[in-house]
């Protein structure tokens, strides 16, 4: 009996040994798979051997990793154990952390990363994982705002790894110096070292000197070439200089201008024609002896089997129609055989056909830069007066689009016709309506006649007033006399006739706006000749002719701005730049009409506007 006891007492004894024996042994860290970032930290605190414990943690975040949790890796990435990896660590540490601060856009991370990394980091690893170690490393330089750090990182991995797609590299080393400040590629060029990066330095150089427009940038692109025929990118150039090298290879021979020349829409026609054939000779790089311009009226006619025909005619581009169901027409088409620029856009609710460009005077695009100036200048809270109609309807769809997408909001719309009461237009978008009827309720409730001063809505910051010059004349001294004329106002392009009237635009004083280069732009040469030869074009005319010369210089160019992105026209109705879809944006100049005259503006004002009587 005793005997029993002792070895019940001595195998309790070993039961109790072995289960403090299994909870003191350590865990087996090539083995444990850490469910989350913060299992991972602890085991780790638990592994005495330093080296060790590392090696652990970042085969955890390598794991995270692969199941796309980055948000664990870099937890596990930026803690204390990490601060100091081991030398032997180091490369698979800098590896691991590129890839988590790309995927995340860990801007931050990714400057702290920059400055660790030398130029050829990545060629510390091996064959296999040299190339996604220099994507990474590039990557992570252009996320910290280094990008000529990017480009000496792609120039070394073209240099040291011939398997790699040439022409794929050299498009990312092009980006990468495009985004390059100007004074940090002018100070490189001075220091750089290396055939091939020299070559790269100043073929970024070269198209970024003034007065450098797109049809010389085929010229310096081509003579380039020339000073460097040993260079790697001289016989693959990036395919954005590529297609701007081509540019006069590419440029149509014969062109089909279709506009209305009678009817209700002849003078718009006639307006963009000239305006079209003015560009042309005035265009130095027009080859005259191979273009051939041709003009066809629309007027009445059926667009669709108009174009059908023209395009068995080999013409290589027809410009037009102006009229809206003539682009509505080529829909039906799935593809156009003979591109198309259009001078109107599509209503939202059809698509395009392949090979549609679409270019015009869009108050679309006014209206969204009226959007974008709101917000820049932190008028967050607006009230808007618009006409009514289909344009109005579109103007007000595109101007709540882009204040959405700012951050902005309309506080209050007003939709008018030119006959109403605009005095009760006024008064009711600044809330002195309802500020008498509050009065009125109030006199009701209490029996006695009260005195009172009506007092205009306090949360506006500002005023869209889209209207025509005889009525913005109106409206503009009606927001002081309702006790809103401490608001700033911005209008488009509508409000200014495109002549000046001093002593009639008065009452638009301090009026922001929005028009073409081709109205506010002095220093204006080609307006200036032409002007001379034709003195008519002025107003609405002159933007007419102004959108023509605008369509001669998209004619040549069309898919160069297609396809390269950040590609851009100085015209004369704008900066013209295009979707992938083929429709052509324009960002106009802004003005302020002081003592009744537009004054340009060349920068966001930084003082409040002073009103002026």
């Amino acid at each position: 009996m005793t005997n029993c006891r002792l070895n019940l007492k001595s195998f309790v004894t070993l039961i109790l040994l072995t289960v403090l024996a299994a909870g003191c042994a350590s865990v087996n860290l090539d083995r444990h798979v850490a469910e989350s970032a913060e299992q991972a930290l602890e085991t780790a605190s638990k592994e005495g051997d330093r080296r060790e414990a590392q090696q652990y943690l970042l085969r955890s975040a390598d794991r995270f990793q692969d199941s796309d949790d980055h948000t664990s890796a870099r937890r596990i990435l930026l803690s204390d154990r990490l601060s100091s990896p081991e030398a032997d660590l180091q490369d698979q540490y800098l590896l691991l952390s590129m890839a988590s601060a790309t995927a995340l856009e860990d801007r931050d991370w990714a400057g702290q990363l920059t400055d660790q990394l030398e130029r050829d980091q990545f060629l510390n690893y091996e064959r296999g994982l040299m190339a996604r170690a220099a994507n990474l490393q590039a990557d992570t330089q252009q996320l910290a705002g280094d990008h000529l750090a990017a480009a000496a990182t792609l120039i070394t991995l073209a240099q040291s790894d011939s398997r790699q797609d040439v022409q794929s590299i050299h498009d990312r080393i092009w980006q990468a110096l495009k985004a390059t400040s100007d004074a940090q590629l002018a100070e490189e060029s001075g220091s750089v070292i290396g055939y091939e990066a020299q070559g790269w330095i100043e073929l970024a150089g070269i198209l970024r000197e003034p007065g450098v427009n797109l049809d010389e940038q085929s010229r310096v692109v081509r003579q380039w070439q020339n000073n460097w025929p040993g260079h790697p990118a001289a016989s693959a150039l990036p395919s954005e200089l590529g297609l701007i090298a081509s540019l006069a290879e590419t440029r149509p021979e014969q062109i089909t201008l279709a506009l209305p020349l009678e009817g209700p829409l002849a003078s718009a026609g006639k307006a963009i024609r000239d305006g079209f054939f003015a560009a042309y000779y005035s265009d130095e790089s027009a080859d005259r002896n191979k273009t051939s311009i041709r003009v066809i009226n629309t007027a009445g006619s059926d667009f669709r089997k108009l174009y059908e025909d023209i395009s068995r005619d080999g013409q290589d581009l027809i410009v037009g129609p102006l009229e809206k169901e003539g682009l509505i027409a080529l829909t039906k088409l799935k593809s156009l055989p003979v591109p198309v620029l259009g001078l109107n856009y599509l209503p939202d609710n059809n698509d395009a056909p392949s090979g549609l460009y679409q270019f015009g005077l869009s108050a679309e695009d006014e209206a969204r830069q009226i959007a974008n100036r709101l917000a820049l200048e932190s008028n967050d809270q607006v009230l808007a007066l618009i006409p009514q109609g289909d344009w109005g309807d579109r103007l007000e769809n595109a101007l709540l689009d882009r204040m959405a997408e700012n951050g902005s909001v309309a506080l209050d719309i007003d939709r008018y016709f030119k006959e109403d009461n605009l005095r009760a237009v006024t008064a009711d978008l600044l809330g002195i309506t309802a500020s008498r009827e509050r009065a009125i309720d109030v006199e009701r409730t209490a029996g006695i006649n009260v005195e009172f001063e009506p007092r205009r809505r306090q949360d506006a910051d500002a005023v869209v007033m889209v209207a025509e010059p005889t009525i913005a004349r109106q409206f503009k001294p009606l927001f002081a006399f309702y006790f809103g004329g401490d608001l700033p106002v911005y209008s488009t392009s509508m409000v200014y006739e495109g002549n000046q009237d001093p002593s009639r635009d008065r009452d638009l004083n301090n009026v922001i706006f929005t028009d073409i280069p081709w109205v506010l732009d002095d220093n204006n040469d080609f307006r200036a000749t032409a002007s001379e030869a034709l003195p008519d074009m002025r107003g609405q005319l002159g933007r007419l002719f102004a959108m023509g010369a605008d369509a001669w210089n998209l004619s040549k160019r069309l898919p160069l701005l297609r396809q390269v992105e950040d590609a851009a026209i100085n015209g004369q109705t704008g900066v013209l730049t295009m979707t992938p879809q083929g429709s052509i944006h324009r960002e106009q100049l802004w003005a302020r009409f002081r003592s009744g005259t537009p004054e340009l503006l060349t920068e966001l004002p930084e003082e409040e506007i002073t009103s002026e009587e």
